[in-house]
């Protein structure tokens, strides 16, 4: 039996969160897959279980991710402010801090009414064709996502609703289930009615676990899982998304993001804070005003980027290196079954177990570390009742970027829900699996026709990943 000890600098950045003792059984098939984030993997499940450096960080990099925490967590204010190295927020935002969304970097979750206002999801939004560089269409007037939030003498583009609508089905041993289907409306709408042809696509923010490892995937492993023309006729169909890189100036793997639409942690960091708080950067320079809204282009603005290259490379630091939380109930024998149960419906094929990440000469704890995330980090046709009908890149308006499986479990102790999917339409575990269709119909097939006690069965192996 293998014992994980915490790091002492774990517990001088922790404070008094919770931790648990943990004493870890050897799985079946690797001693490692307990270690779903490698060796630096934490064993904190408490409220800070998506916050804690990963235990082989170096002391540099240690440094440099309490600074990048420091960004990740503190507000930004307006231009002009005391605050000199926290302005730039706006002219327009959906959020005044990065953790506003991924609260104690964690998941975000719908609203509670029809009448609440969004706080941790947002809307993306566009028309047809493609932009410049390939990417969605914005829409005249309102850009590629809704900010329904601005700094004083600016309006705001309005606000936008979600509210559900109840959809029932039977499994095959007769028992009824629920799942709740969403509807938006823009109200308040200050730049003009919205077009006909628009299309939206609503996203709730994700547990940023791992980010580090999973950029660390090397490209030759994900494109090896490939099969656009599902040349091996199990219905499996997996494509990369290939995606603008702002730095590099041409189209590269995407692997972040709902859709696969961010190429490396860096553009994505530096797209959110420009799209969800109006942040310029070296990445982003222009702030994200719509022509026409005089309000935001002649809002007081700094000179320069809002935020400069070394605060996003310590930014970067911090979300590369948050630890991935080690499996719980790994030896359970209920969890065990449904492990069992989980490759008898080839959920595996999409959620792809393990790889080893490839040399890192920057990172080297992120370097050769077998991870266990269950994604292949391509895009798949989830079919109409999940599509948003919102191109993005390559990805269609039904494919969807294989989410992670790992430390799902832990969401309920670090953010006190268990919203799901990317618009947090699953209540639970057991719906997001109800709501699969397209390329996993056949597994979800298999799922409905399990008896009760598989079915909750492959539920907890899930949520032990």
């Amino acid at each position: 039996m293998k014992k994980y000890l915490l790091p002492i600098a774990g517990l001088l950045l922790l404070g008094t969160s919770l931790v648990q003792a943990f004493t870890a059984p050897a799985p079946v098939d690797d001693f490692r897959e307990v270690e779903a984030g490698g060796p630096g993997g934490t064993v904190f499940i408490g409220a800070e279980g998506f916050s804690m450096p990963m235990g082989t960080a170096s002391p540099k990099h240690r440094i440099d991710f309490v600074v990048g925490k420091s960004l990740f967590k503190e507000n930004w204010v307006s231009t002009p402010s005391s605050v000199r190295n926290r302005q730039g927020l706006g002219p327009m935002f959906n959020a005044q801090s990065c953790s506003t969304c991924h609260f104690k970097d964690g998941r975000g979750q719908p609203p509670a009414t029809a009448a609440d206002s969004m706080v941790s999801m947002l809307v993306r939004i566009s028309i047809p064709g493609v932009n410049s560089v390939g990417g969605p269409n914005p829409v005249p007037g309102y850009g590629d996502q809704f900010n329904h939030r601005a700094n004083v003498g600016v309006r705001s583009e309005g606000d936008v609703h979600v509210s559900f609508t109840p959809k029932t089905g039977k499994y095959a041993d007769g028992t009824a289930y629920e799942l709740l289907e969403p509807h938006y409306e823009f109200t308040g709408l200050q730049f003009g009615p919205m077009p006909e042809n628009l299309m939206i696509s609503a996203r709730t923010a994700p547990q940023i676990v791992g980010l580090g490892l999973l950029e660390g995937i090397s490209e030759k492993d994900i494109l090896a899982l490939a099969d656009p023309d599902d040349r091996d006729g199990d219905g499996i169909s997996g494509r990369p998304n290939l995606v603008w890189d702002v730095r590099a100036k041409k189209k590269r793997l995407g692997r972040f993001g709902w859709k696969a639409n961010q190429p490396s942690v860096r553009q994505q960091n530096a797209g959110a804070l420009l799209g969800d708080m109006g942040v310029t950067s070296p990445l982003f320079p222009q702030q994200n005003c719509n022509p026409g809204a005089a309000d935001c282009l002649s809002a007081p603005a700094l000179k320069g980027t809002e935020i400069d290259d070394s605060d996003l490379d310590r930014m970067e630091s911090y979300v590369k290196l948050i630890a991935v939380p080690i499996r719980r109930n790994i030896g359970n024998p209920a969890v065990l079954e449904g492990r069992t149960a989980f490759l008898a419906a080839k959920c595996q094929s999409c959620h792809v177990p393990s790889f080893t990440t490839e040399k890192n000469l920057k990172f080297s704890e992120l370097s050769g570390v077998k991870i266990f995330p269950y994604t292949d980090l391509l895009l798949h046709d989830m079919g109409p009742g999940l599509a948003d009908n919102r191109p993005d890149f390559e990805a269609s308006g039904s494919e969807w970027r294989t989410a992670p499986l790992w430390a799902i479990g832990v969401i309920p102790s670090v953010n006190g829900h268990t919203r799901l999917l990317h618009d947090g339409r699953a209540r639970n575990t057991e719906e997001a699996i109800l709501w699969h269709g397209g390329e996993a119909e056949a597994s979800k097939q298999v799922f409905l026709k399990l008896p009760e006690t598989s079915r909750k069965n492959l539920v907890r192996f899930v949520e032990s990943l």
